[in-house]
């Protein structure tokens, strides 16, 4: 039974871990936009990570071959997610404030049911229907003021809409790709193929400013743990939460992830938040649980008996 306890203990705290790190990457990723443009800001990040994961890769002698047959899947899975992705929560980070951003990235499992109806023809639910609108509700609160005027820079909000249907997107192959390979793997090749993507872009956007960069500490500091943190061990740890407890559980972690980015952004950034933030944000997170609630009560029964 203490055994038992000390696991249960020892998943909650990685996964809590993974939600932390990636609350505190849109912190990290504005803190290092004092030095670098975003781009750079991607590539540096992908090609740590990816770096450390392979050492991870090596060390744990885990070997999976990719068929021929998959490259193509790959290709697209990394193009969507994460160039794509990355180029609009990037460049929206650039223009808006963190905690705007993560709560409409955050809004990613409210669509995913629409995506599953329109892909795949999967049933949506009037619960999940419901969800959708009340999140996209708790947005426009967030965004815009009484008189329907952005607060938030709108090319800032488009740009993050864009990685929520890059986001979607990506499922479509990963949904493919997740049935015949381990996480890691996915995570692994995906990072080196986006780092490949967004090296030429460099090489033409920024390259000339970047050899005359000399950053401070912390940006660097920014930079490591963005790729350590948000890139490498937030996914392993998620993914460790998954396998233990279940997606629908994991994704329910996953919903503080605006709330820590809220905090931290005031805390580090020393970003106001005003109560029309701290409601929409709410409403966001009220939403993105209706949508779950369905899917956790199906996965209980398949959850093992002591979890």
């Amino acid at each position: 039974m203490v055994r038992f306890k000390q696991h249960k203990l020892y998943i909650y705290t990685l996964v809590s871990l993974a939600v932390i790190f990636w609350g505190m990457s849109y912190i990290w990723t504005k803190m290092a936009f004092a030095y670098y443009q975003p781009i750079t800001v991607m590539l540096i990040r992908l090609v740590i990570s990816t770096s450390l994961m392979a050492i991870i890769f090596k060390a744990r002698k885990l070997t999976e071959r990719i068929d021929r047959s998959d490259y193509k899947a790959f290709v697209l899975l990394s193009l969507f997610s994460p160039f794509f992705f990355f180029i609009g929560e990037n460049f929206g980070v650039y223009h808006v404030s963190p905690t705007v951003a993560a709560v409409i990235i955050a809004t990613i499992p409210v669509f995913s049911p629409l995506l599953g109806y329109l892909a795949f023809r999967e049933k949506v639910s009037p619960i999940n229907v419901a969800g959708f609108l009340i999140s996209f509700f708790g947005v426009l609160v967030m965004v815009m003021d009484g008189d329907m005027r952005f607060t938030a820079a709108p090319i800032g909000i488009f740009f993050l809409f864009f990685a929520v249907f890059s986001a979607l997107v990506n499922i479509i192959f990963l949904k493919k790709l997740a049935a015949k390979y381990t996480s890691f793997t996915i995570i692994l090749v995906q990072n080196f193929l986006g780092a490949l993507f967004f090296l030429p872009v460099f090489l033409v956007m920024d390259f000339r400013d970047f050899i005359h960069i000399r950053p401070s500490w912390e940006t660097v500091a920014a930079l490591v743990a963005l790729a350590v943190f948000g890139s490498t061990l937030a996914f392993m740890f998620y993914t460790t939460g998954v396998r233990a407890i279940g997606i629908a559980r994991t994704a329910i972690f996953a919903n503080l992830i605006p709330i820590v980015t809220a905090i931290t952004s005031f805390i580090f950034l020393g970003e106001l938040i005003d109560l029309s933030r701290v409601i929409g944000m709410f409403i966001v997170i009220a939403g993105l649980l209706m949508t779950q609630v369905s899917n956790l009560r199906r996965r209980k029964k398949q959850l093992p008996p002591n979890l």
